[in-house]
């Protein structure tokens, strides 16, 4: 094998080793990088109704759950729970101080 074939196989396995090391480097960043959370699809659920009287003190959310701490005319605290996607009413809950 002549000196210009070996020097050609160099400077070809030297770019192709700089070629895999930075596609290794740009695999690694994009795995490393955050990604944006997939668009959540629009909903429309039907009004909620609050007992008469009743103000809304504080909103909680979850996943799929949306719980309104509300006061009553008597002064009196409930909590509410609504599932989110269709405004269904899950259950109250009643509080009481001792």
């Amino acid at each position: 094998m002549n000196i210009r074939a070996l020097k050609i196989l160099v400077a070809a396995l030297g770019a192709l080793l700089v070629a895999g090391v930075v596609a290794l480097v740009a695999a690694i960043g994009m795995r490393m990088s955050p990604r944006a959370p997939p668009p959540v699809a629009a909903f429309t659920a039907p009004p909620a109704t609050l007992p008469h009287g009743a103000k809304i003190e504080a909103v909680g959310a979850g996943a799929d759950r949306i719980v309104l701490d509300i006061v009553l005319s008597d002064g009196t605290r409930q909590l509410i729970i609504l599932e989110t996607p269709s405004g269904r009413l899950l259950g109250t809950i009643p509080l009481r101080q001792d």
